[in-house]
């Protein structure tokens, strides 16, 4: 028996498909595309993140790449490598790990870029200009292959870099100025 690939006329009917898997998907013109694994560096940085952060918002506000994002434009959903919360956001994810549209972006979102020149592109335009257009304070880019952290920042609408970190650059976090690491110990996961 053949089986057909299930097709969405929208978000809504996206979020009420179950297919019994823990599989996360992009949802791409109608169509599913199922996000593959990330890299074990990337997952290493991010988790090294999330220590980092723990002290600053306490354990419920991180998440790492399980928190599905609503966005504009295709695909319709991203799942940052680490996100910090708001404080509202606790009681709006209890049923699902999906900030919609319709409430408030989270604090900061983090990607960490992996190699190649479509990753880079995803990581630098698309999903720059989607969690621009959300409203998202703030935006990291992890790159390892150039070996810099850029930091943006959302201004009148528009992101602005704060700066483009490396080495023992400490980097600059204008939501969370408490928060003291290089570029080389949040590259390197803090060996």
């Amino acid at each position: 028996m053949l089986q057909t690939k299930p097709s969405f006329q929208n978000f809504a009917e996206y979020l009420a498909y179950d297919d019994g898997t823990d599989c996360l998907y992009e949802l791409f013109n109608g169509e599913l595309i199922k996000v593959p694994p990330e890299s074990g560096l990337n997952v290493e940085i991010a988790n090294f993140l999330f220590a980092m952060f723990l002290p600053i918002v306490g354990h419920r506000r991180i998440r790492g790449n399980g928190l599905e994002l609503e966005v504009r434009g295709e695909p319709k959903n991203r799942y940052p490598d680490l996100t910090i919360l708001r404080e509202e956001h606790l009681q709006q994810l209890v049923r699902r790990n999906t900030i919609r549209l319709s409430i408030a972006p989270p604090l900061l979102v983090v990607e960490v870029v992996s190699p190649g020149e479509l990753q880079h592109d995803r990581d630098y335009v698309a999903k720059r200009q989607q969690y621009q257009d959300v409203g998202i304070p703030e935006y990291w880019l992890i790159d390892p292959e150039q070996q810099r952290v850029t930091v943006l920042e959302l201004q009148n609408g528009l992101y602005s870099e704060i700066g483009q970190f490396q080495e023992s650059d400490r980097i600059l976090s204008p939501n969370f100025p408490e928060l003291s690491l290089t570029a080389d110990q949040v590259l390197t996961a803090g060996e």
